[in-house]
């Protein structure tokens, strides 16, 4: 995978891969982010082909990443921007 294809996705990923505000169901988020991270990759002159050359299915490194940003942010100590809200 090229340099510049590598720098998109962990660009792509750190920016898109968050712990969500709302509940959602992750395999259906990360079928949506799929979508949309093979649509900007396109854009920006990124064949998804190298990108998944490197990390094999880009859905389930999503759903991963996702899962991992929920764990993390129900791990951490809750604050008053969390509004109190259960995991």
């Amino acid at each position: 995978m090229s340099e510049h294809a590598i720098k998109f996705l962990q660009e792509w990923i750190g920016e898109k891969c968050q712990s969500p505000a709302l509940p959602i169901k992750i395999e259906q988020h990360a079928e949506t982010l799929a979508r949309e991270c093979a649509a900007e990759a396109a854009e920006a002159g990124i064949p998804m082909e190298d990108i998944q050359e490197e990390v094999g299915d880009i859905q389930e490194l999503i759903a991963s990443r996702l899962e991992d940003a929920v764990e993390i942010d129900e791990d951490a100590p809750g604050d008053a921007s969390t509004g109190g809200r259960a995991a």
